[in-house]
């Protein structure tokens, strides 16, 4: 089984009206081939354009959650996860396990009512930034200096106290040592990849994977190219080396899949879409990893984590 932190299916499903619940021709995810890959848990990111970050984020937000919701309506095969529950009840039913997650918390627009709002909504984990600069804090391309503002306090601590997932993809380095500081509860980065593997801006260093891993976290694997090898002609290997480095760094139980799909444009050679998932688990296993170990890589790491956190 498959949990994959990271998808930007519903931006696509908004921006062009795809439907996720049929087969489609072009894109990574859809049911149908999530099921052939064996994913059984895929987190469907919100992701606003930087055009719209200053005005009609949240608008466009809720259209991309909207989304989720018709293709609930529409299929019988999506359960929405709330809690930790509900992970354990959409295996029962055999039903592919949907949480959302906003990517960039532009989205909130400044007001802690909002992300309050979109908890409601059934929001269970938030990006604090996406590269650029927002209300909480800067990504990876905005300034280096500038940590966490006063805002963005509030918004991990009011995280931490709604039981949402505090997610450090995209947020620049200072950042991510003041949410070390800051969270009070595990917090993952859901889609970033190893800077001693491959020198780009989104990647982690060691010292940040091991200030996760310290934080009882977890890293998804990012299937990008660019940030998987320098060069950007990445295979199926360059994913198994960036998990297999982290298992050797800090431990198998803190990494884990936070694929990207939807939101490359390229993918790595032998990981085409989502339906090649098991091609991941074989080159695992040919790399001497046990049971055990593929176990918590494939999907055990982010279910402890959403056990954990979610109320």
């Amino acid at each position: 089984m498959i949990v994959d932190f990271h998808c930007d299916t519903l931006y696509l499903a908004e921006k062009y009206g795809r439907d996720m619940t049929i087969k489609n021709t072009e894109g990574h995810i859809d049911l149908i081939r999530l099921e052939k890959g064996l994913v059984h848990f895929q987190v469907f990111a919100t992701f606003v354009e930087p055009e719209f970050m200053k005005k009609d984020a949240a608008a466009k937000t809720l259209k991309m959650i909207d989304k989720l919701y018709q293709a609930i309506e529409k299929s019988d095969k999506i359960r929405l996860i709330l809690n930790g529950d509900d992970i354990d009840k959409a295996k029962d039913e055999g039903k592919i396990a949907a949480l959302l997650s906003i990517e960039g918390g532009e989205a909130i627009e400044g007001d802690l009512s909002l992300l309050r709002m979109f908890y409601r909504l059934g929001v269970r984990a938030m990006t604090l930034t996406w590269s650029l600069r927002n209300d909480i804090g800067d990504g990876v391309l905005g300034c280096k200096d500038c940590g966490i503002t006063q805002f963005g306090e509030s918004v991990v601590k009011e995280m931490n106290r709604l039981g949402m997932i505090v997610d450090v993809s995209h947020l620049n380095e200072r950042g991510f040592w003041d949410v070390v500081d800051l969270c009070d509860k595990p917090f993952i980065a859901s889609h970033s990849d190893c800077k001693v593997l491959c020198n780009h801006p989104r990647n982690l260093s060691d010292k940040q994977i091991k200030a996760i891993a310290d934080k009882n976290g977890v890293i998804g694997i990012n299937f990008c190219p660019d940030f998987l090898k320098e060069d950007g002609n990445a295979t199926i290997e360059d994913v198994l080396d960036h998990v297999e480095y982290i298992a050797k760094l800090v431990g198998a139980e803190y990494v884990g899949f936070g694929s990207d799909f939807d939101g490359i444009e390229k993918t790595p050679v032998g990981l085409h879409d989502a339906s090649c998932f098991p091609q991941l688990i074989q080159g695992l296993k040919k790399r001497g990893f046990n049971d055990d170990e593929i176990d918590l890589i494939s999907h055990g790491n982010f279910e402890r984590i959403i056990k954990e956190i979610l109320h």
